[in-house]
């Protein structure tokens, strides 16, 4: 159960009404593809129950998930839906999915033949590997399961390597390659494109695109200006406030040590709720995540820890009291910004926001409204998912 704000230190809004934003501005550059939506990992983190509705009045109609339980709780939430299951066929797992009318995405021939035994000729989807070498059949298989007449295959998909970088050779390599599946498979509709390869210059929209990652405000253009409105706010209260001297250290295993006379806010938030443990600062590196304090970025001092960040406040507005809100993420700081600070990536900051949060969902009746753009570069690489 979600905690009351009573209850929790720490507040994450949700804000529904950007992701609908966000998911008509990718819709639109899609055209005339269809858009789905990707919603796994109960919607990278922020609830499949809220989120999938608010994508259905904005107009998404299929949704794209990894287990068969996220299936039933797109169904209960989505009844007309179409919803693809992409993370294999589980024993006994064609039964479930007929149960939920949700269709599997499938990538090898077992599997194929697991589902056919179990469900005869009804609707699936076929995984191509073009590259990624992780899941789907090969390109040789793919010929063979054409010539076999592909019984039931509506949709055949592939995923990109790196499709958040432009310049990766890879991309035309996989576009090339999977251009080849449409003739063998003319009546089944071909998806390529997620939330990155939206933004490639060779537009390989095909018939379909999956976004995920840009749905909730991450950046599908790392380098560049974010073009999707921000989605998270993660605020957290300052609970108490000290001075300490130049010399004095912060935190565990003294760390970071102060400069000059500091003045100091510990925060209710740590590494137990998701917030990334690396994004401290350190003597080393003094260039750690921020805190917004009365519209004053503040550095973090020292190591985070399990439930507790300390900020230096020392150039924040002299009235900060204990009880003042410190924003973490938000329209100022997106999730790519907190994720290079901590070494990490944004899919896992959102999916790593914790269960201690409490939540506040906002906007459900969504207006289209033009996106916020972060001007602040997002510079790390190696991501490239949904």
């Amino acid at each position: 159960m979600t905690p009351s704000r009573v209850e929790a230190h720490a507040l994450l809004t949700i804000d529904l009404s950007a992701v609908a934003t966000n998911y008509r501005l990718l819709r639109a550059r899609a055209a005339p593809a269809q858009c789905a939506a990707v919603v796994k990992a109960d919607a990278y983190g922020l609830g499949i129950d809220h989120v999938v509705p608010a994508l259905s009045r904005a107009g998404c109609e299929t949704f794209f998930v990894a287990h068969v339980s996220e299936a039933r709780r797109v169904r209960a939430v989505a009844r007309a839906a179409k919803i693809y299951v992409l993370n294999s066929l589980p024993l006994g797992g064609a039964a479930a999915l007929r149960t939920v009318d949700a269709v599997p995405v499938l990538g090898s021939l077992a599997e194929i033949a697991l589902w056919r035994a179990g469900a005869g000729d009804a609707p699936l989807a076929l995984h191509v590997d073009t590259g990624m070498n992780r899941l789907g059949v090969s390109m040789a298989e793919a010929a063979d399961i054409a010539r076999g007449g592909a019984a039931g295959i509506e949709l055949v998909m592939s995923h990109f390597v790196s499709s958040e970088d432009m310049s990766d050779p890879a991309n035309a390599r996989q576009i090339a390659a999977f251009a080849k599946l449409r003739a063998l498979f003319p009546r089944a509709k071909l998806s390529l494109t997620n939330s990155s390869g939206l933004f490639l210059e060779a537009r390989p929209m095909l018939d379909l695109v999956r976004p995920g990652y840009a749905l909730y405000g991450g950046n599908p253009t790392p380098g560049a200006p974010n073009p999707m409105r921000a989605v998270v706010k993660l605020e957290a209260p300052v609970i108490q406030l000290r001075l300490i001297e130049a010399g004095e250290t912060v935190g565990y295993n003294s760390q970071w040590t102060a400069r000059r006379r500091t003045r100091l806010a510990t925060v209710s938030i740590g590494y137990a709720d998701g917030f990334p443990r690396a994004a401290g600062g350190t003597d080393a590196r003094r260039e750690g995540a921020q805190g917004i304090v009365r519209g004053a970025r503040c550095r973090i001092a020292g190591r985070v820890s399990m439930d507790l960040i300390v900020l230096d406040v020392t150039d924040a507005p002299r009235d900060v009291a204990p009880g003042d809100m410190a924003e973490f993420l938000g329209a100022e700081i997106g999730i790519d910004e907190l994720a290079e600070h901590g070494a990490t990536i944004g899919y896992q900051v959102l999916t790593s926001l914790g269960a201690r949060y409490a939540r506040e969902y906002v906007g459900g009746e969504a207006r289209d409204e033009p996106p916020r753009v972060c001007r602040r570069p997002q510079l790390l690489r190696g991501w490239g998912h949904d």
